[in-house]
């Protein structure tokens, strides 16, 4: 595993479900994790994902709806899928990442009034949040186990410039 920890959110159109995951995970995650998502079929992300995010204190709008050929070269330590279509199209990556699958309803297809929309929206990001922060307690642990980490979760107050390599860097 890489310190950072390198995470893909992976979904069709990479525009509610990959972007909230990417934005949470990046926000509670700080610096233990280098994040990206993509898409299959990525279609810009959806105002409403923008909304409920702002709402919870997290701003996504510098995030960009990738192609997942950006990153086929990539080596990630976890590719979570985070919608069917795109878990049963995933393709390999290098260095044999762990591949996890968060089955979450796409907000966007939610086709009520507005209120039910936003709804949809804001049920996803409670419920990505709670898997996330899951998520980020076992592998702080493991990073603290493995010594990297001098108690669990202590690097979450460093501040960190890194990103994930541009297109071609794996």
């Amino acid at each position: 595993m890489h310190y950072p920890i390198r995470v893909l959110f992976l979904c069709t159109h990479n525009s509610a479900r990959s972007q909230i995951a990417e934005g949470l995970l990046r926000h509670h995650g700080q610096a233990d994790f280098l994040v990206a998502s993509a898409g299959t079929d990525p279609q810009g992300i959806h105002p409403l994902a923008i909304q409920v995010m702002d709402e919870a204190g997290i701003d996504i709008r510098d995030q960009q709806s990738t192609p997942l050929q950006v990153y086929l070269d990539h080596t990630f330590d976890f590719i979570i899928t985070v919608c069917d279509r795109a878990n049963d199209t995933c393709p390999t990556f290098p260095g044999d990442p762990e591949r996890i699958h968060w089955g979450f309803p796409d907000p966007s297809q939610v086709e009520d009034r507005l209120d039910d929309r936003i709804r949809a929206f804001r049920k996803v990001r409670i419920e990505m949040q709670m898997r996330i922060q899951g998520f980020i307690l076992v592998q702080r642990k493991q990073l603290y186990e493995q010594g990297i980490l001098t108690r669990p979760g202590a690097e979450a107050f460093r501040s960190s410039s890194a990103t994930l390599p541009n297109a071609g860097e794996p």
